[in-house]
């Protein structure tokens, strides 16, 4: 394949389990794809939520807590800013709704039906006590040197 055949590509690292920064990582992740580019997203540490189905994690006493207080799920990501204990999240998606943006749950299933790659760090895993079985369909496991193999082929890569 020549260089004017070859796929591009483009890398994302999720480390934020922000809403608003988790919104921004799958529009930029779905618009790439949607431009053919092959995408894929690298979740860890706290970015791990949004790939959660939302149940709770751990299996010690300190990773119980952390399931507890840290509990997963795209629909429950709250914003960077102005949560106010939820009411912020609630505000952003009746904001969003209002003026017909596009649900994070909707654009998490837009990026899987794109085709975007979305790997879960397996070391952000062990230490918050995630198991595979805590994520949702279609994430795969993978170190830090499955994103080096992806960034080091890609157009551009972005820490999110």
């Amino acid at each position: 394949m020549s260089d004017a055949q070859a796929v591009e590509k483009a890398s994302i690292v999720l480390m934020s389990g922000d809403m608003d920064k988790v919104m921004g990582a799958f529009i930029i992740a779905t618009g790439a794809a949607a431009f053919d580019m092959q995408v894929s997203m690298f979740f860890t540490f706290w970015g791990l939520k949004a790939i959660q189905k939302g149940n709770l994690t751990g299996r010690g006493f300190m990773g119980r807590m952390l399931g507890v207080l840290n509990r997963g799920g795209i629909d429950r990501l709250g914003p960077s800013k102005f949560n106010f204990g939820g009411m912020g999240r609630w505000m952003f998606k009746k904001m969003m709704k209002r003026h017909k943006v596009i649900t994070l749950p909707q654009l998490l299933q837009q990026a899987q039906d794109l085709g975007v790659e979305l790997t879960a760090c397996e070391m952000s895993m062990k230490v918050m006590e995630i198991k595979k079985e805590d994520l949702i369909d279609g994430v795969e496991i993978g170190g830090v040197a499955s994103f080096i193999a992806d960034a080091s082929e890609s157009k551009f890569s972005l820490f999110i």
